[in-house]
């Protein structure tokens, strides 16, 4: 049902070189985020819950994910990226997608 729901927000949200796209996935023990140019098929910057450098013990709940949110922003602030599309990647706006949305927000990405 995800995989149907993606596939349907992907039609519409496509990222460009000026405003990339913020792709999330979750599983049940980690978050990953991308910042992804559309036009040439090339990731910009990513963070997640299993690399080591992010510090995050437990990947499955908000806190990680308001790290990565966090991470995600600076990193992609160091590329010269300031403004993304949001691709909440077919899950429901809520908990850890919405966490890790409204911690790049106030980690300085527009959306």
């Amino acid at each position: 049902m995800r995989r149907a729901v993606h596939r349907r927000i992907r039609r519409k949200v496509k990222g460009t070189a000026e405003r990339p796209r913020l792709a999330i996935f979750r599983s049940l023990n980690h978050i990953y985020a991308q910042v992804i140019d559309d036009v040439k098929g090339v990731t910009i910057c990513s963070a997640s819950t299993i690399e080591k450098s992010a510090g995050v013990g437990n990947g499955g709940n908000t806190d990680a994910a308001k790290t990565i949110g966090r991470l995600i922003a600076e990193r992609a602030k160091e590329k010269g990226v300031s403004s993304v599309v949001f691709d909440r990647g077919g899950y429901i706006y809520h908990g850890r997608v919405k966490t890790l949305a409204e911690a790049a927000r106030e980690a300085g990405l527009q959306f």
